[in-house]
């Protein structure tokens, strides 16, 4: 069936906050209620106009996805969010006359936090599989995320073939993401040229576009949000292709 979005808030004209952030921290050793109530925005009363997005960050333990988030809602968060157990914020962009709240869920990357993974996937709209791109084996970890994340984001649809067999498919957008871009360049050539393969062959197999990143440089950070809200409307902004060794990559 269809994601249901789910209704936020409108900031007030009066609010003394110049940004409509929140931040809500979840301790790695507590987890999130199935019924917990909707997440707003500085704690005003629930607005009929404004579209909640959920959007989800996987991958290992100090691989940097803090320090992505941090960037992209913005510095003066930084001393809200903790580097374990699972941060949630809101963003509230304006798109075309339209409020659009992304629901962000950076989910720690010990095993602690696997338990807030059904959570944290279901009903996600976009999922970032993260990796450190001085780090092979953080790659390779993620083969364990992209398919823990499948077993809670799908959706059950009928086979053309057979309309009584149902079968499960994903329903967020799946994006690899390497991160610590600003140090990957400072790697040999070959092995530059090995880790680019690799993670391009491991976008095919998810299905997923590949962005390199650096948090410290943002480099890519604001184009992939602006890629997952053109995917889910359709909206007339691409990406180019970039497969040059020692450039950032994107590769779809």
């Amino acid at each position: 069936r269809p994601i249901q979005y789910r209704r936020l808030t409108r900031l007030d004209s009066s609010s003394s906050s110049s940004s409509p952030v929140e931040v809500v921290v979840v301790d790695d050793n507590k987890n999130l209620p199935e019924d917990h109530p909707p997440m707003i925005c500085n704690g005003n009363e629930a607005d009929s106009d404004l579209v909640s997005l959920k959007i989800s960050l996987l991958g290992d333990c100090q691989i940097g996805k803090t320090s992505f988030l941090i960037k992209y809602v913005g510095d003066e968060q930084e001393k809200s969010l903790q580097m374990t157990g699972l941060n949630l914020v809101n963003k509230t962009l304006f798109v075309q006359g339209a409020r659009i709240a992304f629901s962000i869920w950076d989910v720690g990357g010990d095993s602690n936090s696997l338990d807030l993974l059904p959570i944290a996937c279901k009903n996600a709209v976009a999922i970032l599989f993260m990796f450190d791109l001085t780090s092979r084996c953080t790659l390779n970890g993620v083969v364990g995320w992209y398919s823990q994340a499948r077993k809670w984001n799908q959706v059950l649809k009928p086979v053309f073939s057979d309309r009584n067999f149902m079968s499960p498919l994903p329903t967020a957008i799946p994006i690899l993401v390497g991160t610590k871009f600003d140090d990957f360049v400072g790697l040999p050539p070959d092995l530059q040229w090995t880790i680019v393969t690799q993670a391009r062959a491991y976008a095919r197999a998810m299905n997923a576009t590949l962005f390199f990143s650096s948090a410290t440089h943002n480099i890519n950070v604001n184009k992939i949000f602006k890629f997952i809200m053109a995917k889910l409307f359709n909206l007339p902004w691409t990406v180019e292709r970039n497969l040059t060794i020692g450039e950032p990559i994107i590769d779809f």
